[in-house]
Formats: structure tokens, sequence, C-alpha cells
């Protein structure tokens, strides 16, 4: 499948409701601008890819597009381990919706070295790029939890010093770095105990999210409440 031929078949996939929806502000405040999208499902993204295959080709040519769903495809038929540090850098810069923003920490700069992980998630958390900023405390976050409460993969890290920018920057930080932000918070009020309470304390200073709409059984991401729920799940 050429690009002409792989932009047309989304087209094909567009929906008029999901467009509108896209266009919709987030909860989370992350707006979604001017987009260029076509309005796919993430169920016929991920068929079209599983039709599609690995072309890490054309997935830079659809990247380039600039179309949040070709972006999508793109994430779901690349080669993350043929991308050099540098490209992923630019192209989390270029990942400007949450969606394919999400799906492009997940799928392709997770694939990445350790070492380049770790280089990228310093240089990204001193960012003024609001979303390379965001990809830097995503890093964060995943990095805490995955040590847990002995946090032997979170040692570069200062849990202090991480608290005491998040109380600071957090409540003027953009939408979109703001909601990765909040993340690392609650991975530092779970997995560490002796930085519940003052993580718990900063969350209910600053209020984010804490009109988040409530689903029954679900738990919001205001970290005051989340944090206290996701440790007792935990037990």
């Amino acid at each position: 499948m050429n690009l002409k031929e792989a932009l047309a078949q989304l087209e094909s996939m567009g929906d008029e409701g999901r467009r509108a929806w896209n266009l919709k502000p987030a909860p989370h405040g992350i707006p979604a601008g001017k987009l260029k999208q076509f309005g796919c499902s993430s169920g016929d993204l991920r068929a079209l890819a599983k039709k599609i295959k690995s072309d890490h080709a054309l997935a830079l040519q659809l990247w380039k597009s600039g179309n949040i769903d070709a972006q999508s495809l793109a994430i779901l038929i690349m080669k993350p381990k043929e991308l050099s540090a540098k490209e992923v850098d630019t192209m989390a810069r270029e990942a400007t919706f949450y969606g394919v923003a999400d799906w492009f920490n997940a799928y392709v700069v997770k694939e990445l070295s350790d070492i380049d992980k770790e280089t990228l998630r310093a240089k990204w958390m001193k960012d003024k790029n609001s979303w390379a900023a965001r990809a830097g405390w995503n890093l964060t976050a995943s990095k805490i939890n995955k040590g847990g409460a002995a946090g032997k993969a979170e040692d570069a890290s200062d849990l202090e010093g991480l608290l005491d920018r998040i109380e600071k920057e957090m409540p003027k930080a953009p939408p979109e770095t703001q909601w990765t932000m909040n993340n690392t918070l609650m991975a530092i009020g779970i997995h560490h105990a002796k930085h519940r309470k003052q993580a718990i304390a900063i969350s209910e200073k600053i209020g984010l999210y804490q009109d988040w709409p409530m689903s029954k059984g679900c738990i919001i991401p205001y970290a005051a409440t989340a944090i206290p729920a996701m440790v007792k799940k935990q037990k």
C-alpha cells in the first residue's frame, strides 16, 4: 500500500461524529486546536495496521502528513528500533494531539534503549516545548511505577526535587504537560509511602482534576483521592 492509497483508506473510514468528538475540549483541558483528521476509530486503525503489517517507509510518510489518523496508523506500522533518538525527539514535538502523543509514548518511545530513554527523559524534563515535556514526565512516571516501593528503576530521580517542581510548576503548566506531571505525582504517592502525605497535600493544594466527571467504580485522576484508592487496591 502506498501513501495515496493509505490516506484514501483512512478517509473512507472517517466518521463525522468522531471528528466532532476530537474537537471537543477534553476533561483534562487539552485543546484539540486545528486538527487535520478524518475521524477514524482506534479499532479501525488497528485493523488497517494489521492488514498493512510493518512498513516503516510508509509510516514515515504518513507521519509527515500531520493528520492525526495518519500519524496514529504510522505509529502502529513503524519499526521503532529503526528510529534514532534524534528522530524520536523531533517526532515527540510533532505529536500535538493527546491521543497521538499517548500512542507515540506507549509504542515508540517505550522501545528505545534504556540509555536513549534516559538521555531524552533528562532533556525533555527541562524542555520548554510542552509536548516534549509531556513525554519527559511520562517517562519519569513510568520509571517510578516500574521501580515500585523499592525505587530500583528510579534511582536517578530526586523525589523531593520532583515534588517541589510539581508543586511550583503544575498549576501554570500547559494542560498537555499537566497530565503527565500529575501521573508522576500519583506514582510517587502510590509507590513511596514516605512521600505519600506530601503528594496528597500537593494535589489538594492545586486541585487539578478534582472536578473530573465521576463514573461508578472508576478512580478519577485527582491525585488526592486516586493515591489512597490505588494503595488500597494494591493491598
